[in-house]
């Protein structure tokens, strides 16, 4: 099955006057504050998450249902450089991943994980971009 949902926890949230961030929010319905497992890293002036085993990794973000999913997701993976044409290993990879709500339900959602080494890179420790 494949989700219409994506989960965002950088510059595509809501309050970030980024084109992108504005294609997102004028497609797609707010669905909600979620997390998922993983840490956060900065990597320049946009973030990355990596997956990890620990529970106790915790990356924050947010959830929309994309209204075009096919044509949104397209737009997306060309932003993140990880759409047909851009040369392996991309820098991010879409895949999906379990997300959980403040209320404990847990869905599933897209998002884009990062796929290059983090060594020597700040990890945002508080799991949200928005605290840096």
């Amino acid at each position: 099955m494949t989700s219409n949902h994506l989960f965002v926890y950088g510059t595509l949230m809501r309050g970030f006057d980024h084109p992108m961030a504005q294609l997102l929010s004028a497609n797609a319905d707010f669905l909600g504050e979620m997390r998922c497992q993983g840490r956060l890293y900065l990597i320049k002036h946009y973030p990355g998450l990596v997956l990890s085993d620990d529970p106790a990794d915790i990356v924050f973000g947010e959830v929309f249902r994309l209204r075009e999913r096919d044509a949104l997701l397209r737009e997306l993976d060309m932003y993140e450089a990880c759409g047909e044409g851009f040369a392996e290993p991309t820098e991010y990879i879409r895949q999906m991943l379990p997300v959980t709500s403040d209320d404990g339900a847990v869905g599933e959602a897209w998002t884009y994980i990062y796929n290059w080494p983090v060594t020597g890179l700040p990890r945002i420790a508080s799991g949200r971009f928005m605290e840096e």
